[in-house]
């Protein structure tokens, strides 16, 4: 999978994308992130991509000729499967939208900031407006990194153990059960003992009812109650 990312402040896209699991599935060659200084396409030689409403207002807006530029002269390489802007009036952004996602092969990501974009980039280019919560953020990169994120440890061969996510939180509709690991007791709190049983069939019907428990208890919506 190829992700661009687009960004004003793309200095802040280096530390969650160049470590841990990130960096590891970069190195492994199963995916690959390049960010572009949206100044490269800037309108002057100040390196000018942004300016003021028409109508008047508080806030910059980021300017239609960097963007399309941007997206133009990315698209001559490759076809882009969908153009992603980060935005707090998007689609929240979800597992199943992580999973949709990641069966794709290239995306372009673009991060906004100040007031925003262009409504005609959005009309022209956007095929899809994510957000990641009800909040603002001073700009769209560290959005950027968490679709990022949630999208490629998805990717086969990414994650050591390619079980692991999906058994993760809302892959099955369910938030997670809780988990152990040694010592079997922390301060008299002892890890329950069908943990301890060696009867997979009993411990997988027991994370089970602990998952539908959780749920119930932190998250009636996902269940519908």
């Amino acid at each position: 999978m190829r992700i661009d990312i687009i960004s004003v402040v793309p200095e802040l896209l280096e530390s969650p994308l160049g470590h841990s699991i990130m960096k590891r599935a970069q190195n492994k060659g199963l995916l690959e992130v390049q960010v572009h200084h949206l100044r490269k396409w800037a309108v002057n030689e100040y390196g000018q991509v942004d300016d003021y409403q028409y109508g008047g207002g508080a806030g910059m807006v980021m300017m239609c000729e960097p963007l399309a530029k941007a997206i133009d002269e990315l698209s001559l390489d490759r076809k882009y499967d969908a153009v992603i802007y980060m935005t707090p009036d998007g689609e929240r952004f979800e597992q199943r939208t992580a999973n949709r996602l990641s069966l794709l092969e290239n995306l372009v990501i673009i991060c906004g900031h100040y007031k925003g974009i262009d409504q005609r980039i959005r009309d022209e280019y956007v095929t899809m407006e994510i957000s990641i919560g009800d909040y603002v953020l001073s700009g769209g990169e560290l959005a950027a990194a968490v679709v990022t994120d949630a999208v490629a440890r998805l990717l086969p061969g990414v994650l050591n153990d390619e079980t692991s996510a999906l058994t993760d939180s809302f892959q099955d509709d369910l938030l997670a059960p809780p988990v152990y690991t040694r010592p079997a007791d922390f301060r008299g709190r002892k890890v329950p003992e069908i943990l301890l049983s060696g009867d997979l069939r009993k411990v997988e019907e027991w994370r089970f009812e602990q998952a539908l428990q959780r749920t119930r208890e932190r998250r009636p919506d996902i269940l519908g109650e």
